[in-house]
């Protein structure tokens, strides 16, 4: 074919393309704001009109972080500077995001720094996908025992589903995980899944599943969980000299061995009454290493171990995948609190939302979820009564709009609705979204290295600023 014949192909394919610019209308779509194309009815077929295709390039965003990024991207990366406090008096602290607390407790803050510097306090951080691995979570622990003491990482789940940097736990391969926030695992009876909404066991079936005669025809399993401090963690995840090893519904025999050092350091056997237990391992100093074997015919729920200094903050990174923070007045009210109790829980962080911003149809949908989410957290402060609430935001999300990546229409509005819910129930609030710079900030991070691909995780280097920019805002509060 002749150059001139192929030039005179493509002129004539852009010239077309271009008609189509100046045809393409806005059309108004429940849930994502306005989308440009051509449809009638139902049916739409996207399309850029001419002044969108134009402005291709442009992409305002107010990023308020970005004034204090560099200087809290630095203190969090540099290994030496772990537990030294970032440089407040060089950060411009009017361009923070600041926490929200209830109009109606002007002491909020006070109450949550008694908290904190009572001896003891464990935190509860609940959390989406965000959460995974300590990401968050462990940045703040690092920094809140760095002013209040403490040690050790808290919550390890036994069946590892994602790689937890905090501790190293090996469990043999016949464990499995079973978790309620799992919508591809059918419920287990009676929703006992515990404080952490999950647990592991060894073998397939419960004592629901297995009547006396079964029983006797059922060979001895044996299990192993080995336990190590992380080399990749913080220095003072590395130390702890409380192991608590949590289970429950227990109604046969059950041998535990405990090896540390080389020898036997102990040999029990665990309480078959079905109700909630922890097993406690305590050492002077940190073990370098710890087996524990479990013999028996019928495994326990293990909701999962703890490993904890004798004092200071302890706290907790529960990351439920997929998420939306609504699964906890499924739970078993009894086990729940029983936990609670005995790990003397008094501060809860709760961080969800993302999971919600893809599916919110309309704002009808977006008030539902705040009064379910509301309802939810009620739930636990009923089974935790003395204990404080923080809820950390969505961040900023972004999914394709006339051929840009730009916020979800509606997360501003959840971001809003969420943070009048929690006001009007006494709960102190904290926009991730306004923090990473509001409207279409998620670009910018992904560009800047901060955020992956999918316009909704951090990487780990945005984790850390994320997790300063919370921190700093709590810590300019509680000073």
């Amino acid at each position: 074919m002749k150059p001139w014949k192929i030039s005179l192909f493509v002129f004539v394919v852009l010239g077309v393309l271009l008609i189509f610019t100046l045809l393409s209308r806005t059309f108004s779509v429940s849930g994502l704001g306005t989308e440009e194309g051509f449809g009638s009815g139902k049916l739409l077929i996207k399309y850029p009109s001419l002044s969108t295709l134009l402005d291709a390039g442009s992409q305002p965003v107010n990023l308020r972080a970005d004034s204090v990024i560099k200087l809290i991207d630095t203190a969090a990366s540099d290994p030496a500077r772990a537990r030294v406090l970032p440089d407040f008096s060089k950060i411009d602290t009017s361009n923070l995001v600041r926490i929200c607390y209830p109009v109606t407790n002007s002491n909020f803050a006070q109450e949550v720094k008694l908290l904190l510097t009572g001896g003891t306090c464990r935190v509860l951080h609940y959390g989406d996908s965000q959460l995974e691995g300590d990401r968050i979570s462990g940045y703040l622990r690092n920094r809140l025992q760095s002013v209040y003491g403490g040690s050790g990482p808290g919550f390890i789940p036994i069946k590892q589903v994602y790689e937890h940097s905090a501790a190293e736990v090996i469990a043999g391969d016949n464990w499995l995980r079973f978790a309620s926030f799992d919508p591809t695992q059918k419920k287990i009876q009676g929703n006992d899944y515990g404080l952490y909404a999950s647990f592991s066991r060894f073998t397939p079936f419960d004592h629901h599943s297995v009547d006396s005669l079964t029983l006797q025809s059922l060979p001895e399993v044996s299990a192993e969980i080995i336990i190590r401090p992380s080399k990749a963690a913080y220095a003072g995840f590395r130390r702890y000299n409380r192991i608590g090893l949590h289970y429950g519904n227990l109604s046969e025999p059950l041998k535990i061995s405990v090896k540390s050092g080389g020898g036997l350091t102990d040999e029990s056997w665990l309480i078959p009454d079905k109700s909630y237990h922890c097993f406690e391992i305590l050492s002077d100093n940190t073990p370098s290493e710890v087996t524990i074997t479990l013999e028996g015919k019928v495994s326990p729920d293990f909701y999962g171990l703890t490993l904890d200094g004798n004092s200071g903050i302890s706290l907790d990174n529960i990351a439920m995948r997929g998420a939306s923070g609504t699964v906890f007045s499924s739970l078993n009210p009894e086990t729940f609190s029983r936990m609670a109790r005995k790990l003397q829980a008094k501060l809860v962080i709760f961080q969800y939302g993302g999971n919600t911003v893809p599916y919110a149809e309309d704002s009808a949908s977006v008030r539902n979820y705040g009064r379910y989410i509301a309802g939810n957290i009620r739930w636990v402060l009923k089974r935790i009564p003395e204990a404080k609430v923080i809820f950390i935001g969505p961040a900023d999300m972004s999914t394709m709009i006339n051929g840009k990546m730009q916020t979800y229409p509606l997360l501003p509005y959840l971001d809003q609705t969420l943070k009048e819910t929690c006001n009007d129930n006494g709960w102190a609030y904290w926009s991730a979204y306004e923090a990473m710079g509001g409207e279409n900030s998620m670009v910018y991070w992904v560009e800047q290295g901060l955020a992956a691909n999918d316009y909704t995780h951090f990487s780990p280097r945005g984790t850390r600023i994320i997790s300063e920019l919370f921190f700093t805002a709590l810590y300019l509060d509680l000073k």
